[in-house]
């Protein structure tokens, strides 16, 4: 019978207690190293570390950096503001009045002038003859008269001495009528000529700047002509008319009627630069019922002649001055459901909601009606992290930069923020 060299087995009983004491050891060195990681994270008053950043501070409760600006109190100039085109006082083509040979341009093209200036000529010759003619008939005729009426004293005479028949003297008498009225027919061409004369000058008829010329010397012009000679635009004074919508005219009429001059400014297309300031002229008696708008027209100097006909421009009307009202930069108005509101900054350096109700807005500048008093801080920028209780570390007040706080020094983070709102 052959031999087993295999060790002989254990008991059932026995092999599981050998199983059991290297799990229960595996068990407990998992807890162990749970445990460890477990108070190596928490932080040092006990809170728990999830979530946390560097040397365990919490970013939720990091102050954010900010910039803030103070309330302040001013007299507000508001405006109403419009579009408009710049449309000149009056604009003439000067035109010939008479036939002929263009024989000179007195005038340089673009150049101001005075009514009354010579702005060209056309040959006068024809109409100095014909002038010439009349006028010989004119004395014609007198002499006529002068005869007819000599002869009609003397007929008178001899009637008195019953030397001529009545008749004979009534026929003089309508022969001196007669007369008459050849004179007077050659007076008024005598005028007719010495007018058609006039018109081979051609006279500005208003002040004005002229434009490009339309025909050049030499030619021969016609009153015919559509072109004419050269127009005229007069741009001293000179109107812009503008439109304001129809739910600002009371406020506009208001004032109108309180007889004070309303100021009105211009500005180029961009509306960045101002161009001249006038005064309200007039305002139109009907709303366009296409587009719901009010014409206005104001009056300008335009002594530097920065206003050009039919010039597009943006219109600043002052309306009225709120004095002593409540401004905040329109960077630090906010908006949700509930309408608009700001972050204030109380002295503890967190932010309060604040809503408010807004007025006018001019030049970054919102007038604010209610709920914020002069020198209170509200934030202009880093408000994208703020909410109700929020601290907020201040980086920039009013436009100059505040030194770090404290916290802001302990915590990386934080200070990397700040430097990059910088």
């Amino acid at each position: 019978m052959s031999q087993n060299n295999h060790p002989p087995l254990l008991p059932v009983a026995s092999r599981r207690r050998s199983y059991v004491l290297p799990v229960s050891l595996l068990v407990l060195a998992i807890g162990g190293a749970g445990f460890y990681f477990q108070q190596s994270s928490t932080a040092p008053d006990g809170k728990s570390g999830s979530g946390k950043g560097k040397r365990g501070f919490d970013e939720a409760d990091a102050p954010s950096a900010v910039s803030i600006e103070s309330v302040t109190q001013a007299d507000f100039p508001v405006y109403l503001k419009g579009l408009g085109t710049v449309t000149a006082l009056r604009t003439v083509t000067v035109k010939p009045r008479v036939d002929g040979e263009l024989v000179r341009v007195a005038f340089t093209e673009g150049q101001m002038v005075k009514q009354g200036d010579l702005l060209a000529e056309i040959d006068p010759r024809p109409f100095q003859i014909q002038l010439q003619q009349v006028e010989g008939q004119l004395l014609r005729d007198e002499a006529l008269l002068k005869n007819a009426q000599i002869d009609h004293a003397r007929y008178l005479t001899l009637l008195e001495q019953d030397s001529i028949a009545a008749q004979q003297t009534v026929t003089q008498e309508a022969q001196v009528k007669q007369y008459q009225g050849l004179v007077t027919m050659d007076k008024a061409q005598v005028d007719n000529a010495k007018l058609q004369l006039s018109y081979t000058r051609l006279i500005a008829p208003i002040p004005g700047r002229v434009g490009l010329r339309q025909i050049d010397q030499g030619n021969i012009v016609h009153p015919s002509d559509a072109n004419g000679l050269v127009v005229i635009t007069q741009l001293q004074p000179i109107s812009v008319v503008f439109t304001l919508p129809e739910d600002q005219v009371q406020p506009v009429t208001q004032r109108w009627r309180s007889n004070e001059p309303v100021i009105v400014e211009v500005y180029d297309r961009a509306g960045k630069s101002k161009l001249a300031e006038g005064k309200l002229l007039a305002i139109d008696n009907q709303i366009d019922p296409t587009t719901g708008t009010l014409k206005l027209k104001a009056q300008f100097d335009n002594n530097e002649g920065t206003l050009f006909a039919n010039q597009f421009v943006n219109v600043k009307m002052h309306l009225e001055t709120l004095h002593d009202a409540t401004l905040v930069s329109s960077a630090a108005i906010q908006h949700d459901t509930q309408g608009a509101f700001v972050y204030v900054v109380k002295p503890d350096k967190t932010v309060q909601i604040r809503r408010v109700t807004l007025g006018a807005t001019e030049a970054e500048k919102v007038v604010v009606q209610n709920n914020l008093a002069a020198n209170e801080k509200v934030v202009i920028e880093g408000t994208d992290r703020l909410h109700e209780g929020s601290l907020v570390d201040i980086a920039q007040q009013d436009g100059q930069a505040v030194a770090a706080s404290p916290d802001t020094l302990t915590n990386p983070d934080a200070k990397l923020r700040k430097r990059d709102r910088r």
